[in-house]
């Protein structure tokens, strides 16, 4: 995607029929964590939140063939690259959790692995034009830049006119970066896409990913072009959105937390409630600190600034604050005394449990939207999608 977007289990025991017929029982489950509370899904009235029963690699993937609409072409493809996804990162294997990258796919891309963004040439030469006009360079500099031959054999003005695909775009950048005399100096490692490939995942999540966990497949390039693959696309928008223990009832905040960042629908909960107890009118957009290229800055947020004028009450220092609200991506702070103090005193005020997650209020800005959007209609839309899936499932 274009600038920032503000831009996050369970199978019947099956029998598979062997070759000449016969049952086979599928073997029993491994030791392993539970689903999370949003997978959950009711059996005979009840819910359900063993750890899956482990299918047979090809039924496994036929059966996400299956959960993927007719209409996709190459569904087998899809499926398996998404089991691939799925084993390396070792996500339980469920019709919920299928569902649920199913959806987001659906919804970002419509199943294509580099998706068409129309009116991609203009908004390259606007922003080259601001940045021109920003570095003061005349225009005559650039027109002239561009006509020459780039790194693929065609000019820059031509790669430019013909612009489909954000990865297009991201090596159209990467080549006048490194190669047009102006390149460093207009642009200074300046790339437009920070999002990409089928499920419109961050390049920046999967630059952290890395760090933490071997990426599975070779990398030609760079890293910043796996995302753009089918492969490497579902491989860490899966981890994006399943790879991490979420706190809630509801798939629809997973979805939020994908769009918006993980935890951010926790977060926007407890900003609600600090607005409840201080009376202090604050946007719950599940962002607790401000920050600057990616990283927490040092100028407080709101947030942080109701939370230091209540300190005494809260029993914390400014310090301590701080310290919990460093944890506002992580599962920690769900379990940090400042998450636990600010909840306790706001049910106490309003004499009820205050809900501990929310969709986050955030309003999505990106050149190509053509309407307004939201983070809550976004998680919304694939909510709907996940249902339709686990329609499908339920007809299979």
């Amino acid at each position: 995607m274009l600038p920032r977007r503000r831009h996050v289990p369970l199978l019947i025991a099956v029998l598979l029929a062997g070759c000449g017929g016969t049952p086979v029982v599928a073997p029993e489950p491994p030791a392993g964590p539970p689903l999370p509370r949003d997978m959950a899904r009711r059996v005979d009235g009840r819910v359900t939140t063993g750890w899956p029963t482990t299918l047979e690699e090809r039924e496994a993937r036929a059966r996400i063939a299956r959960l993927i609409g007719p209409a996709v072409k190459d569904r087998a493809g899809w499926a398996e690259d998404l089991h691939a996804a799925f084993a390396h990162l070792k996500l339980v294997p469920a019709d919920e959790t299928y569902c649920a990258a199913i959806a987001i796919i659906e919804q970002e891309s419509s199943f294509q692995a580099d998706p068409v963004v129309p009116g991609l040439p203009d908004i390259v030469r606007r922003e080259l034009d601001r940045r021109a006009e920003r570095f003061g360079i005349p225009r005559f500099l650039i027109a002239s830049a561009l006509r020459t031959t780039s790194p693929n054999g065609r000019s820059y003005e031509q790669r430019i006119d013909t612009l489909r695909t954000e990865k297009q775009l991201s090596e159209l950048f990467d080549d006048m970066i490194s190669e047009l005399p102006l390149g460093r100096q207009l642009l200074a490692d300046y790339n437009p896409v920070h999002t990409g490939g089928p499920m419109q995942v961050g390049v920046t999540f999967a630059e952290q990913h890395v760090q933490e966990r071997r990426y599975p497949y070779p990398v030609p390039r760079a890293l910043r072009d796996e995302v753009f693959t089918r492969r490497g696309g579902l491989y860490f928008g899966s981890a994006m959105l399943l790879d991490y223990p979420a706190p809630y009832d509801e798939v629809v905040y997973r979805f939020a937390d994908y769009n918006a960042g993980r935890y951010a629908s926790r977060n926007a909960a407890f900003q609600a409630a600090l607005t409840r107890w201080s009376g202090r009118p604050l946007v719950p957009d599940g962002d607790l600190l401000r920050y600057q290229n990616g990283k927490p800055g040092e100028t407080p947020s709101q947030v942080e600034i109701v939370l230091r004028s209540n300190a005494a009450a809260l029993q914390m220092s400014a310090t301590e604050i701080r310290r919990d609200l460093l944890l506002e991506k992580s599962a920690a702070f769900g379990q940090s005394p400042l998450y636990a103090r600010v909840f306790a005193l706001a049910d106490k005020a309003v004499g009820s449990a205050l809900p501990r997650q929310m969709l986050p209020r955030i309003d999505l800005d990106s050149p190509k939207f053509e309407r307004k959007l939201t983070t809550a209609g976004f998680a919304r839309r694939v909510a709907q999608r996940h249902q339709a899936c686990l329609a499908r499932a339920a007809g299979s």
